[in-house]
Order: C-alpha cells, then structure tokens, then sequence
C-alpha cells in the first residue's frame, strides 16, 4: 500500500469465509465468435485473513469443477467432459494468492491458479466492495474480482473450427468473482 492509501473504513483483521448464498463465480466465453456464453460453479470455497497490514492478508479459493452450469445439461456435461475440465481426473480448481498491491483506490492480488491438474500465475482486478455489519451480529466484507485466462494455458485445447474458420468456442475466458465473506475469528 503506497504512503497515501488509508485503511478501508470498517477494517478488520482476521479470517473470513465465503457466504455461497451471496456470492458468485463464474466464466464467459464466446461461443461462434458471436455472442457470450456464462457458467457459474455451484459449489466452491473460499478463505480470507485480511492482516494487520492490508497487503499483507491472503485469499486461497477451491471450486469443485463438477459443479459448472450453463443452464445446459448438455453443453454442462461437456464441459466436466476430457474435452474441457476433466473434471473426474481433476475435480478441483484452485487459486493460492501470492501478493497484493495497491492500484488506486482499488487492489491488484496476485496468485497460482490451477485449472486441469496446470498452475499459471494470474492477476485479479480487485474492487473492496465494503466491510460493515450484518442482521445477525457478525461483519461482512464484500469483494469484486475480475481477470481474463486462456483455456489453452491450462491444457484445455478442444475446439471445433467453423465452415468460416473461426473457433466455435473462444480460447480467452473472462472470469468474475462476487465474494460476500462472513468474519469467523478477529485477529487477536
């Protein structure tokens, strides 16, 4: 954090956890080069312990592959399919946070994230949403995360070419994180 960035109203150090009812993850791709395609996983977890220092917290993240919906129980089977995320071979995605910087009045948390059995670092464009109480006694942080991967980076190859050359599906995914995490234990 530079000189000038000042301790989000609300901080708190500590471990916090993902509340699934409200919070979303999930991949666009474009599908005939001509419109998107989103996927949510249903299942996944996700840990934070923000540090007395801010730059100094960490966020590791599991999705169970096998939990992709498109709204399309064919193209959903697919996608757990060999063809994409094998997801009997390799049933989890992981993300291992490795630092986080300061960019404006928003965060930059860089990690290993293993997608198909292969790590690549990636950046997240992270947005800190808010920190505050909630109806039940507890204190909620909210985040917004964003970055874009390339299926093939991740041995994930299958495509199908058009008639007009282009990929039926894109190699880029877009992918989007909406993380409302409930504190579980403050920092002592």
């Amino acid at each position: 954090m530079s000189a000038t960035t000042v301790t989000p109203t609300g901080y708190v150090a500590g471990t916090w956890k993902a509340d699934l009812t409200h919070s979303d993850v999930s991949i666009t791709a474009r599908h005939f080069m001509v419109s998107k395609v989103r996927g949510h996983f249903n299942d996944f977890a996700a840990t934070i312990v923000t540090a007395e220092n801010p730059l100094d917290s960490t966020v590791t993240a599991t999705i169970q592959a096998a939990t992709i919906d498109t709204r399309n129980e064919t193209r959903d089977n697919h996608m757990r399919s060999q063809d994409f995320l094998d997801a009997a071979n390799y049933p989890e995605i992981t993300f291992q946070s490795t630092g986080l910087r300061a960019a404006g009045e928003d965060y930059e948390l860089d990690g290993n994230l293993t997608i198909h059995g292969v790590t690549h670092p990636v950046t997240l464009e992270l947005e800190l949403s808010g920190i505050g109480p909630d109806a039940y006694g507890g204190t909620r942080l909210g985040v917004s995360a964003r970055t874009s991967v390339l299926r093939s980076d991740f041995d994930i190859k299958w495509n199908a070419v058009m008639e007009t050359g282009g990929a039926v599906v894109s190699d880029k995914l877009d992918v989007r994180i909406e993380i409302e995490a409930v504190l579980e234990k403050p920092e002592a």
